[in-house]
């Protein structure tokens, strides 16, 4: 996953604004005591910060991969 798809995917899921409050401030103890935007940094898998703020969050399987996208 590219950092991109994960912020299209965080943007999706809980808002634009939501989105980047979430990951500058929720701490997941599964990345090292991080925050989503600190594990980026730290070069951690968009991947797996992506499923750790679905586990802490409660997101659905049915959601985890985003929604369609239309091709052009």
């Amino acid at each position: 996953m590219r950092t991109s798809a994960f912020w299209r995917l965080m943007d999706d899921e809980f808002g634009g604004g939501y989105s980047r409050t979430l990951a500058r401030t929720v701490v997941l103890a599964e990345l090292g005591g991080r925050t989503p935007e600190e594990a980026l940094g730290a070069g951690i898998s968009p991947r797996e910060i992506w499923v750790a703020v679905c586990d802490l969050q409660d997101v659905p399987q049915e959601r985890r991969l985003g929604r369609d996208i239309t091709p052009k």
